[in-house]
């Protein structure tokens, strides 16, 4: 029996870490690894304007901030800059840069970003390349909005490239390039393994999927349809949905803006998942807890009743 992973959401816990406290954050990370916790995810924006509140804010600071419901004022620490930190005081964590924006950045550049900590950390780094959402982000940085699923596309193909045998070089509308070296490269010859995700499921993120990627971590759930979908994508580009690492997650139901989200209700979701072929399952320590000091007993209980419920489930 294979035992299912856990992946603790480490930025959105401000209720528990505060947003400038990046070396409590280490410590959770540190702390999570020792519970038994599988990995730690740091989602990003690089800048927020007006639109990241445009349908307001979370009614409660602990729920997951998503398009259109966060402050401009909410904090987004630098997720590779962290991870570095993580790296370093920790040994077998998983380090998953959940949400890398990626058309807002130069793709040589991010592959030296991402090739380097993925050296530092042994081959631990997971990589979510994404478009993301907001107008106001892409306009500050000067990047067309309405172009970045296009960006992207062009950004995987040079990605692909980035890590040898050198030297490289791109044809391409966006970012064309002759021979270059990214020397040192990443840990493994292939890079650092690439989830996808978003929310729902279409055309292009099968294609993304089904080119370049080893797990899909969707925002919120996904139907049978969209699975079937997927798996269609998958044979037709000659692989097997098993090559995928399909991650779910637990959300806990708020009742009020300032109360907490009970664990046994939010791991009622887990049966279904499991069902589905998810075998890593994300949560968001803040839903659960209002206390750092309790993040250890939190986490070990997490991983036995996770582990009961898959035992149940016979995986």
């Amino acid at each position: 029996m294979s035992r299912v992973k856990l992946l603790m959401v480490l930025t959105e816990n401000e209720t528990l870490v505060g947003p400038r406290d990046l070396h409590g954050l280490v410590d959770v990370a540190v702390t999570a690894e020792a519970a038994g916790i599988d990995g730690v995810m740091l989602s990003e924006h690089v800048l927020l304007g007006p639109d990241s509140g445009a349908a307001g804010v979370m009614a409660n600071p602990r729920d997951y901030a998503a398009p259109g419901n966060q402050s401009p004022s909410y904090a987004w620490p630098s997720s590779i800059v962290l991870l570095s930190a993580i790296a370093q005081a920790t040994s077998t964590l998983r380090l998953v840069a959940g949400a890398i924006i990626a058309p807002l950045r130069h793709p040589l550049l991010l592959a030296k970003e991402l090739g380097t900590l993925d050296l530092l950390s042994d081959g631990r780094l997971v990589v979510l390349p994404t478009v993301s959402w907001s107008k106001d982000e892409y306009a500050a940085l000067g990047v067309p909005f309405a172009e970045r699923g296009r960006i992207l596309d062009e950004q995987l193909e040079v990605l692909a490239k980035a890590w040898g045998p050198y030297p490289v070089r791109h044809e391409g509308t966006y970012f064309p390039f002759d021979d270059v070296w990214l020397e040192p490269g990443a840990f493994r010859p292939e890079g650092p393994t690439l989830w996808f995700g978003g929310q729902g499921m279409h055309p292009p993120l099968v294609r993304r999927i089904a080119r370049y990627g080893h797990g899909l971590n969707p925002f919120g759930s996904l139907t049978d349809d969209d699975l079937a979908l997927l798996a269609d994508g998958m044979r037709d580009a000659g692989r097997d949905m098993s090559e995928l690492e399909l991650v779910g997650g637990i959300r806990g139901t708020f009742h009020g803006r300032d109360d907490l989200a009970d664990l046994d209700q939010a791991l009622e979701s887990l049966p279904r998942q499991l069902a589905q072929g998810y075998t890593t399952i994300c949560f968001k320590p803040a839903m659960f807890i209002d206390d750092v000091r309790e993040m250890d007993a939190f986490c070990r209980e997490l991983v036995a009743k996770v582990d009961a419920i898959a035992a149940r489930a016979g995986m």
